[in-house]
């Protein structure tokens, strides 16, 4: 078991909460990237991953938690868990916006579902298995995490998508997600440190994890523009993308500085390997901090804490504030 108060207090995460944010999707096109529904579907499989999978992340962790004998890393795991949850609640609500947009991407959620709740299920190993399984499974959380996090400074930082017009609630949702991966990013990797911290479990997640992402992020991808209901690939309404053809609509998009490169993903690996490696060193607390303070969601949902908290205390201002939701 790994020591967490050998991690110097300037690794430490800010004290880490849920914001209850809401967005308003009623005039968010489906295709929120104008004249770009390639670059559209391809971010929009983060939507059909994230709520399965970071439902199943608050799962995990609540079996965890007993064990966990930093009070610190506990706190902050608490807190890793309600942003996880909130996150899950605001990627389920665009999938139901899709449906009313007329594409129905159940399908595809239908086992991105069972790849969590069975195949990375608590009955996946044994009884006698299950307490390795449990580490094996924190040990892909940490892996996943690492690559929300690069994906979440992408975000931030990336201007592309501005320069693109893309729909500013939709921003709004994945810079405000992207922000809080990057203040919660040490998490993760800081519990399965605590829990277990086996170089070569950290290892073998990473590698699986990489590759699992890149191969469902493609099939995700090659859905959704064949779900499309306005046929964007004319002459091939039923004919999903290939593999080449889904890199080069990748490409394309990194090229407009609407994704990021493939390159750039895979070498996050080998800096995940590296021995010495901590989150922390990655990306900035101070930048999704940054955001965090101007996001229209995290600011509404700031002054909704803010008049609750109030009420409490006498101060009123609870109905108005909620009224403005």
């Amino acid at each position: 078991m790994a020591d967490t108060s050998a991690v110097p207090d300037l690794d430490r995460h800010p004290d880490l909460k849920p914001r209850r944010v809401k967005f308003d999707w009623e005039n968010t096109p489906l295709h929120w990237v104008p004249e770009d529904p390639y670059a559209t579907h391809i971010i929009n499989v983060l939507h059909l991953l994230l709520p399965a999978g970071e439902r199943w992340f608050v799962h995990v962790y609540k079996q965890v938690l007993p064990h966990i004998h930093d009070e610190q890393l506990k706190a902050e795991v608490k807190g890793f868990m309600g942003q996880e949850g909130t996150h899950a609640v605001a990627h389920q609500n665009v999938l139901h916006h899709m449906k009313v947009q007329g594409l129905d991407p159940d399908p595809f959620v239908e086992q991105v579902e069972w790849l969590f709740e069975q195949l990375l299920g608590d009955s996946t190993m044994p009884p006698f298995a299950r307490k390795k399984w449990l580490r094996e499974r924190l040990a892909i959380i940490a892996a996943i995490e690492h690559f929300t996090a690069v994906l979440g400074k992408w975000i931030v930082d990336s201007r592309g998508l501005d320069e693109a017009g893309a729909d500013p609630v939709m921003l709004d949702l994945l810079r405000w997600h992207g922000a809080e991966e990057v203040e919660h990013r040490s998490v993760a990797y800081d519990l399965f440190m605590h829990l277990d911290g086996s170089y070569a479990r950290r290892v073998r997640a990473m590698l699986l994890t990489a590759t699992a992402f890149a191969w469902i992020w493609g099939r995700g991808a090659k859905f959704m523009v064949a779900a499309d209901p306005n046929a964007i690939r004319t002459g091939h309404r039923e004919q999903r993308m290939t593999e080449r053809e889904f890199l080069a609509r990748f490409r394309a998009a990194y090229k407009r500085g609407r994704l990021p490169s493939m390159s750039s993903l895979v070498l996050e690996v080998p800096k995940y390997l590296k021995p010495g490696y901590h989150p922390s060193h990655h990306g900035s607390t101070q930048s999704a901090l940054d955001y965090l303070a101007r996001s229209p969601a995290a600011v509404y949902a700031a002054e909704l804490a803010a008049a609750r908290k109030g009420g409490v205390d006498g101060a009123g201002g609870v109905d108005g504030a909620e009224e403005r939701g």
